[in-house]
């Protein structure tokens, strides 16, 4: 047993004999300690297991003590079953030493350079990407990530993403041009930033006073980013300084308020005025875009162009229950907070579990005499143990001074929360278990989140089975357990299923009849999603955008143009959002170089109107209908924001973000209709 000591000898296997895994835990306790009194997790498996490449997405290195173990024989390790006689263990690594000592190579190679003044190492070439990438994720990575990456890690200190005119525009053409951005969101501001460093006119309308969008809209208790921050920001502007892994919505606003700073566009947005209307002129090749102001007044713009960066997330949906409006007390949306209400020793009904409701309810019902919350369908929701914690001063300094160790944290975060995990949404036909899961992987992460699920709810087996979702994983957005299932056990908490039969001027009556008295209703009920642009008139070449897509079944190429709609841009179009994960940020960005990539084409050649042929649009409309048929989403027990009425999905994207990189990195004018009808001398 004496072995145990020697953590890097491969040599001198421990003989276990019927050794329960319990057993030797207390034995890594005994023999090494556990000093800085970290939570410890035991990895066992034989060679190829993959271990490593599977811890990852549970368990942060940065937070737990990840010891390895290494299984030979042919007993099957189980938590608490006995091992069989002919089984033997290695302990192969303590990986918190392994990590100590690479830090402490690192910190040499990085004062020689210092000492040195040697310049930093040029970029590596695809062969050794290739190898950095597969060593970084624990894992083969696709060699089609390979651009995406190089454009992340920005070895040449210049945005990838910048779209650089290939010969000087007419100063005549251009000083007539005018882009007119709708929303000063993520979107909105990446938009005009790109803008303003082609020195192409442009002005953002924004019904808000203040930049952020749905950032903005949103400050209901717990508000906070589901996705890692340093991710779900702009790679252009990329934050060391984050203090959370997952900030909150303050900490959010502030980076977009401060980058909006940085750019220099803060003069060209226009606060509390909105859009009504965009109509296209085919005479004049132009957009007129009717504005209301915040004071009831309204005015016309004329545009060459229209991008619309109004999202998804941009109006709330309100439940249509009978009797909501002869309710007496106050009544509100998650995002229209009204802070006025004190909620302290309410009855509050709380309408919706699903992202928001699941981080407002833990903040209310410490302070709420009862919280009464309605659910319609249960949502699945993943521990993080950094959903709270803390970026520490060493993490900062290091995202702030090491060379490009900020954008491989970006990529690691992409990996392991989007990419790398897709194939296991996908359906497998084949599968025996398909009313619960759609693969064995996809039956694991079940399994796993159950196991949580149950041990937050103190073994309640009736909550339980309120809280558990009939559908596979991830077939609605996958949530983080902001101690939403610790909040269901609470006293004053009652979880209610089922539809709301009707609400009465004192309560809520569920299906059952029983009415629950309330105080103030808050309806944390999502947003028209199905909806991209309204409620916004748009009209085109032949009719409205209504006509087109009817009330929620829209469509756009690449989830960005649609034909008979020229010279207008959609970001966060139809089929963009990540439904696996990923940054919506990192979409804009790639929406954002597409367009300026067609905005250019329209300047150099000093033509009126571009417009997406109907052939390239149906067909890429087609791939996306075919692939989402096979994905989580499609699956007939999963009633989600991403299906329309009839079924078919509109919101999500069924490609890997490399996927949709590449797609989005090269304009085709083929695709294109491109008109020039007036003539402009230089």
């Amino acid at each position: 047993m004496s072995e145990l000591k020697k953590l890097y000898d491969p040599i001198g296997p421990y003989d276990t004999g019927r050794l329960r895994v319990s057993d030797l835990h207390e034995l890594y306790y005994e023999q090494c300690g556990n000093p800085d009194g970290q939570p410890v997790v035991f990895l066992h498996g034989g060679p190829g297991a993959g271990l490593i490449a599977d811890y990852r997405r549970f368990f942060d290195p940065d937070f737990y003590r990840i010891i390895l173990f290494d299984q030979r024989g042919s007993g099957k390790s189980t938590p608490h079953a006995g091992l069989e006689d002919n089984t033997t263990w290695h302990l192969v690594q303590d990986i918190e030493q392994l990590r100590a000592e690479l830090r402490s190579r690192v910190a040499a190679a990085f004062k020689d350079y210092g000492a040195q003044g040697r310049a930093l190492p040029p970029a590596p070439d695809m062969g050794r990407l290739q190898r950095m990438c597969d060593v970084a994720v624990g894992g083969h990575v696709p060699a089609e990530y390979l651009p995406m990456v190089l454009e992340e890690l920005n070895f040449n200190r210049a945005d990838a993403k910048t779209v650089r005119w290939r010969k000087t525009p007419s100063r005549k053409f251009l000083d007539g041009f005018l882009a007119v951005v709708i929303g000063a969101g993520y979107s909105g501001l990446a938009m005009g930033a790109k803008l303003k460093e082609a020195g192409i006119p442009f002005l953002i309308i924004e019904k808000n006073a203040d930049v952020g969008g749905t950032w903005y809209e949103n400050t209901y208790p717990g508000v906070a980013v589901d996705t890692p921050n340093h991710f779900y920001s702009y790679s252009f502007r990329v934050n060391p300084d984050w203090d959370h892994y997952f900030a909150k919505g303050p900490e959010i606003i502030s980076y977009i308020r401060r980058c909006c700073s940085e750019m220099g566009i803060a003069g060209q947005i226009r606060f509390g005025e909105e859009v009504n209307s965009a109509v296209w002129d085919k005479d004049r090749s132009r957009w007129t875009i009717h504005v209301r102001r915040a004071d009831g007044t309204e005015y016309d713009i004329n545009a060459n162009a229209v991008i619309s960066a109004t999202g998804l997330l941009n109006r709330p949906s309100l439940p249509a229950i009978p009797g909501l409006d002869d309710f007496r007390g106050p009544k509100f949306h998650s995002a229209r907070w009204d802070a006025s209400v004190d909620l302290s020793g309410k009855r509050i009904a709380q309408i919706g579990s699903g992202a928001s409701g699941m981080q407002i309810a833990p903040q209310i019902a410490t302070k709420a005499a009862k919280l009464t919350i309605f659910q319609r369908s249960p949502h699945w929701a993943m521990k993080n143990p950094l959903l709270f914690a803390k970026v520490s001063a060493g993490k900062k300094w290091g995202l702030a001074n090491v060379p490009y160790y900020n954008k491989w944290f970006r990529f690691l975060l992409l990996w392991a929360s989007s990419d790398g995990f897709l194939p296991t949404l996908k359906i497998d036909p084949n599968w025996t278990e398909p009313k619960t899961s759609l693969n064995a992987k996809n039956k694991e992460i079940r399994e796993h989140l159950i196991a949580h699920m149950r041990e937050e709810l103190g073994g309640n087996e009736k909550l339980l089975a309120k809280a558990t979702p009939a559908f596979p994983p991830y077939g609605k957005r996958m949530l983080r357990d902001s101690n939403w299932f610790k909040t269901l056990t609470r006293d004053n908490v009652e979880l209610v299923t089922g539809p709301i039969a009707r609400i009465m001027p004192t309560g809520v009556v569920d299906e059952h009849g029983v009415e629950h008295p309330a105080d103030v209703i808050i309806m944390a009920t999502g947003f028209k999603a199905q909806m991209p642009l309204y409620p916004m008139h748009i009209v085109g070449t032949s009719g409205s955008i209504r006509d087109h897509w009817g009330e929620d079944d829209p469509r756009a190429y690449l989830g960005i143009t649609v034909p008979a709609f020229p010279n207008l841009f959609i970001m966060y179009g139809p089929n963009t959002n990540g439904g696996h994960g990923g940054s919506a940020v990192f979409n804009s960005e790639c929406q954002a170089r597409y367009i300026m990539q067609a905005l250019r084409e329209l300047i150099e050649q000093e033509a009126d109107s571009i417009e997406v042929r109907h052939e390239p649009y149906a067909e890429y409309n087609r791939q996306v209908d075919a692939e989402l048929s096979q994905m989580v989403w499609s699956h007939p027990g999963v009633n989600n924001w991403y299906k329309n009425k009839y079924g078919r999905i509109v919101t999500n994207i069924p490609w890997r973000l490399c996927h949709y990189r590449n797609l989005t990195a090269t304009f085709d004018p083929a695709e294109y209709r491109i008109s020039r009808t007036r003539t402009v001398s230089a």
